[in-house]
């Protein structure tokens, strides 16, 4: 079993910049790509970044490059998410997951363990 939960989430104005982290415990965490998705209001929750079990290989939706950097230390169970110059339509509610592969995936179907979510707001 894998326990997944985010902190840092929170209301930041366009432009603005936060970091997300996922705190994971459980069964042995550097075995795991772990990936970021999120659900925008009224929308289907979509996919952000992913991270392989290394660190060495990411993989973002086009919308976030170059603006959000996934990363994570297998030290302390964690991965992060730094999100720079923010827009209003990255609103939403921001979650992590883990996949028992060692390479990334970009479908939430092949992830199996989720967190409870943390809510990003940009305001305009």
């Amino acid at each position: 079993q894998v326990q997944l939960v985010e902190s840092g989430g929170g209301l930041v104005q366009a432009g603005g910049s936060l970091r997300l982290s996922c705190a994971v415990s459980g069964r042995t965490f550097s075995i795991y790509t772990m990936g970021w998705f999120r659900q925008a209001p009224g929308k289907e929750r979509e996919f952000v970044a992913a991270i392989n079990w290394s660190g060495d290989n990411t993989y973002y939706q086009d919308s976030v490059k170059g603006r959000f950097t996934i990363s994570r230390d297998n030290a302390k169970n964690t991965v992060y998410l730094q999100m720079n110059s923010l827009k209003p339509e990255d609103t939403a509610v921001y979650f992590c997951a883990s996949a028992r592969v060692k390479w990334v995936v970009t479908v939430d179907g092949n992830y199996d363990y989720w967190g409870q979510g943390t809510r990003v707001t940009v305001s305009s």
